[in-house]
């Protein structure tokens, strides 16, 4: 959080997420520099699965400028959206003739960063 006499930023972030952060972030761009309603309501009408656990973040983030900082949601804009890629889970699919075929689950972190529009 930081605290500026002019403008007050809110962060939140998701560690771990099961997804691969180039899926994640083809949601994120959409929003980035959205308001807090649109882009709930864009969020809402995408069909892919990244969509869910951004909404949370972005309720989370609201959620925490609004209580540390008590800013009104309807005046909250997303600053900041940034995917970054997380660790990758390494497994084996077992193949015929006893061979094993790797399998990678990659992860990402998702960081939202809100802050008040400029009225």
């Amino acid at each position: 959080m930081k605290s500026n006499k002019s403008d007050l930023e809110v962060q939140a972030l998701a560690k771990h997420i099961r997804m691969s952060a180039y899926k994640a972030r083809r949601v994120v761009n959409q929003i980035r520099g959205r308001s807090y309603e649109q882009a709930l309501m864009i969020l809402e009408s995408m069909p892919y699965r990244a969509c869910y656990p951004i909404l949370q973040l972005i309720s989370s983030a609201a959620a925490n400028a609004s209580h540390n900082l008590n800013i009104n949601r309807a005046n909250l804009i997303i600053s900041e959206a940034k995917v970054d890629q997380g660790a990758v889970l390494k497994r084996f699919q077992p193949r015929a003739q006893g061979r094993g075929y790797p399998i990678h689950k990659p992860t990402c972190h998702i960081t939202i960063t809100v802050k008040k529009k400029n009225q």
